[in-house]
């Protein structure tokens, strides 16, 4: 079997494509300006942050002056729900709605406000991972702030119902945020039609550079500061802007909205072809539901094995692959997203998850399909886990 090499974890990550960089380029040597400056390489920086800004609004559907750029995802989330709650405190608002297998940006930034005296409400998910919108509207209270629940989530893949989420909460005067990190360049987002208030997105999950992300936010919501100084984003985010990564992710952000639907239709039936071949192993299930998934995840839990040692092996092989979050993947805790699903300890421990885009081949999985068994097979005949299965032990 000869070794290939194939990077399967765009969920974590994504290269930087040859056009991004192209358009960065300029950026750190020609037009360098600050964009501050008010002579002409200043001006010409700040224009090309602006051009940035539209290009990330169109993909989204939003204005222009609704998006503020940040440093990441993490960042997005922490301003838009740390923001809103100390907008809405004064109001008497203290109560958020957030579900239980958010990303750790969000679940984090609950428990903090948590200590400083509000109130969090954690909504659960089916064994399919999917939220019921009546349980969010359920959860809404007199005293409600914010709901903030991701559009889809980083490790199952899950498709939240977003647009039913978003008009409870419209029809409740209830602010909504969407943590979408995983969501744009893959499903069609249009922020106004869906009736979001705010959604947050990072570049380096679209082939734009590690440390750039932004922030929606609608019209009229007027968040505090998130750092204090210059009058940067429109005073809201003091610090010189960082123009080549900006022009990165305007750019970025353009080709990964370009035909989202024509590109699904690619990566769906690769994903699927995955699917079907992992699930001939014994003792396996597909994590989250079958449909309502992002068109290039599949994360699947192998019973009787370690995810890290699954991992590993796939690396001699060649294959990058994920056993979770990548923000996490040092725990040696189980997945709190699969545990959320039901999943037991040691199944959740199992699990592997495979992130493609459309320049996978048939080849690729051919080769995937035909390493994993092997891999499982030898890790199974080692696992004393195993090995109390096939006796019917109950495995302490």
């Amino acid at each position: 079997m000869e070794k290939r090499f194939i990077y399967a974890d765009n969920a974590a990550t994504t290269a930087v494509s040859e056009e991004v960089l192209e358009s960065m380029l300029p950026y750190f040597r020609e037009d360098y300006g600050n964009a501050s400056s008010i002579y002409k390489l200043g001006r010409d920086a700040q224009k090309a942050v602006e051009t940035a800004r539209e290009k990330v609004a169109n993909a989204i559907g939003a204005d222009p002056r609704e998006i503020f750029f940040t440093s990441c995802g993490s960042e997005s989330d922490n301003w838009a729900i740390k923001g809103t709650a100390d907008l809405m405190a004064g109001k008497g608002k203290k109560h958020i709605i957030t579900s239980v297998f958010e990303h750790h940006a969000v679940l984090h930034t609950t428990e903090y406000l948590e200590k400083h005296g509000f109130e969090v409400t954690y909504i659960p998910v089916s064994d399919k991972g999917l939220i019921d919108p009546q349980d969010i509207k359920n959860a809404i209270r007199e005293d409600t702030a914010l709901v903030t629940i991701m559009y889809a989530n980083n490790e199952i893949g899950t498709i939240q119902p977003i647009d039913e989420i978003a008009a409870i909460c419209r029809e409740k005067g209830v602010l909504f945020h969407t943590d979408a990190v995983q969501a744009v360049g893959h499903v069609n987002i249009d922020v106004h039609k869906q009736g979001i208030d705010m959604l947050s997105l990072s570049g380096h999950k679209i082939h734009a550079q590690k440390g750039i992300g932004a922030l929606y936010v609608r019209k009229g919501i007027n968040l505090p500061n998130l750092i204090h100084g210059g009058g940067q984003e429109r005073g809201k985010r003091a610090g010189t802007e960082n123009v080549p990564a900006i022009v990165g992710l305007g750019t970025a952000i353009e080709i990964a909205t370009r035909d989202i639907d024509a590109k699904n239709a690619v990566i769906t039936p690769l994903r699927n072809k995955l699917i079907d071949g992992i699930l001939k192993l014994p003792y396996t299930r597909l994590n989250g539901d079958r449909d309502k998934r992002l068109p290039g995840n599949l994360n699947i839990s192998i019973e009787g094995i370690e995810g890290e040692s699954l991992l590993l092996m796939l690396d001699m092989n060649g294959i990058c692959a994920s056993s979770g979050s990548a923000c996490t993947s040092g725990s040696l805790d189980p997945s709190h997203v699969l545990l959320s699903i039901g999943l037991k300890h040691e199944v959740a421990h199992g699990s592997m998850r495979l992130s493609i885009e459309e320049n996978i081949t048939d080849e690729d999985v051919d080769y995937i399909l035909e390493v994993v068994p092997k891999v499982v097979e030898r890790l199974r005949s080692m696992s004393p886990v195993w090995e109390k299965m096939m006796k019917g032990e109950k495995y302490e």
